[in-house]
């Protein structure tokens, strides 16, 4: 079994992302900041998957980002193509932390790895919310393993 194989029997839903020429910086490789730009649309992603981005203009509760952290394992450069898989712990009563394994097509490798919390947040009380049961049960599915 390939490596990628390996990787999308783990994230059968991960996100695909082309790394463009633009993403590369004065050292001939993806700049760091643009893996919390990957790490938002592997996210975005993700929670369209759960459904609850669809019901954040009528209900105006959604998530916010309360923080943000990478690992940088090895250098990315163009061309290649970015696998991220999305994981879940630490589920509490109103937030959660998002897990991201980014895996180089190129290099057949997991090449950075992160995390953010995400707190769920009602923006006509501006207070946190608890998370419903409907999201709860799909953040349970995605446990990191």
């Amino acid at each position: 079994m390939s490596d990628q194989h390996a990787f999308l029997e783990r994230f059968p839903k991960a996100c695909e992302i082309k790394v463009a020429w633009g993403d590369m910086d004065a050292l001939q490789h993806v700049n760091n900041t643009l893996y919390f730009k990957y790490f938002e649309i592997a996210r975005i992603d993700f929670l369209n998957q759960a459904g609850i981005l669809e019901h954040l203009a009528a209900e105006q509760v959604g998530p916010v980002l309360a923080d943000n952290y990478a690992k940088y394992k090895r250098p990315v450069t163009f061309p290649d193509t970015l696998l991220i898989g999305v994981s879940i712990s630490d589920i509490g009563n109103s937030s959660f932390t998002t897990h991201y394994s980014v895996f180089s097509c190129a290099q057949q490798c997991i090449v950075t790895e992160g995390q953010a919390k995400l707190v769920m947040f009602d923006f006509k009380t501006m207070q946190k919310a608890p998370l419903k049961d409907s999201l709860l049960s799909f953040l349970h599915c995605n446990l990191k393993g």
